[in-house]
């Protein structure tokens, strides 16, 4: 057994630290726009991100983009000319959870049923 468990039995969820970077990281989009962004470093605007997703909306895509930053895992960057120019990277901490992707999908390559 852990001895510090990751989600210890009685804890809420969110007071965790499991619940803290599921909440991060959780949504039908996030984990996909951070995948896109550490492919095309060391940016991307808007249209570019639209069109590599392809099945997100203006709308969700620019809440996620919004949830991202305020969880400061990238980074917008506006530049002052019209048209408006905005571009995307991710940040240190974006970068740091890249590893995470990975295993994940290393994980979905050894277990996912053919």
């Amino acid at each position: 057994m852990a001895i510090n468990p990751c989600s210890p039995t009685g804890s809420k969820l969110e007071d965790t630290d499991f619940g803290y970077t599921l909440a991060v990281i959780g949504g039908k989009y996030k984990m996909i726009v951070l995948y896109w962004l550490n492919e095309n470093q060391p940016v991307m605007r808007f249209n570019e991100l639209k069109r590599c997703i392809g099945t997100i909306s203006f709308k969700t895509l620019s809440t996620t983009l919004k949830e991202l930053e305020k969880d400061q895992l990238i980074i917008r960057k506006e530049y002052p000319q019209i048209p408006p120019k905005v571009e995307y990277s991710l940040s240190k901490r974006g970068k740091s959870l890249i590893p995470v992707l990975d295993m994940m999908c290393n994980w979905g390559k050894q277990h996912r049923l053919k």
